[in-house]
């Protein structure tokens, strides 16, 4: 079993920081890329920011020069740290890692969601 769970949403006002956290726990051989996706209501689930294994990072137009992903290894966490967050970025956070468990095989899990919201 592996589990992934985030923290760290809450209410910010707009311009404000927020850093989200995501754990990985359970049956885990090794991480591959993790990833921080967001989707609001009756829209599909888009891509924030990615991180390899290697450290490599990619990041969605609308969130470059705010946003920051980084990893701890030994932690087997990733954080996402937002910083001039503006009313648009007020939606639900996943967190998304691929995990190659004990069993040898590679899966994609996902977080429950935090919620972020930004007052203007």
């Amino acid at each position: 079993q592996v589990q992934l769970v985030e923290s760290g949403g809450g209410l910010v006002q707009a311009g404000g920081s927020l850093r989200l956290s995501c754990v990985a726990s359970g049956n885990i051989l090794s991480i591959n890329t993790m990833a921080w996706y967001r989707q609001a209501p009756g829209k599909q689930r888009e891509l924030v920011a990615t991180i390899t294994s290697g450290a490599s990072t990619n990041y969605a137009d609308s969130v470059k020069g705010r946003f920051t992903i980084s990893r701890d290894t030994a932690k087997n966490t990733v954080y996402l740290q937002m910083n001039s967050l503006k009313p648009e970025d007020a939606v639900v956070y996943y967190c998304y890692a691929q995990i190659r468990t004990m069993s040898g095989y590679e899966y994609q899990y996902w977080g429950q969601g935090t919620q972020v919201t930004v007052s203007s």
